[in-house]
């Protein structure tokens, strides 16, 4: 899948709950599905910076194509890099690069997080972003 079937798949499952309680929720469940980051990458190189809780993200190149663990200390944030995961991980460096977040404003994810989550929302992307920018020079 692309990154943007992934993200329309995610536009589609946030329609279809009515209130921001039930997204939290659904949240929480894929925070909960997320699959563990190893113990060995929970370190402070890995550490998203501009966070307010612990947020780990790691990521390899396996195939020209970049894979992405992460765990986080809060189950909302946890959530939220879930998201990032599924969008992100298994697709190529350029690609990542190249992809817009606008998902993320059609969701209303942005608008129903405290500053602060935002601001780590922001990191977030801006670390993955970041990943996929070394491993595509490695690739040239």
């Amino acid at each position: 899948m692309t990154i943007k079937e992934i993200q329309e798949e995610i536009i589609d499952e946030f329609a279809n709950f009515d209130d921001w309680m039930q997204r939290y929720e659904y949240m929480i469940e894929l925070g909960k599905s997320l699959p563990l980051i190893d113990k060995q990458y929970k370190t402070d190189d890995n550490l998203i910076k501009g966070c307010q809780s612990k947020v780990w993200v790691h990521a390899e190149l396996k195939d020209d194509k970049i894979v992405f663990t992460a765990d986080s200390d809060a189950i909302i944030t946890k959530g939220i890099v879930a998201i990032l995961i599924r969008v992100f991980s298994n697709q190529h460096p350029k690609d990542i690069i190249e992809a817009n977040t606008d998902f993320i404003d059609d969701i209303g994810l942005k608008e129903h997080l405290s500053p602060t989550r935002a601001n780590g929302l922001v990191s977030m992307i801006k670390q993955i972003k970041m990943y996929a920018i070394a491993y595509q020079t490695q690739l040239k």
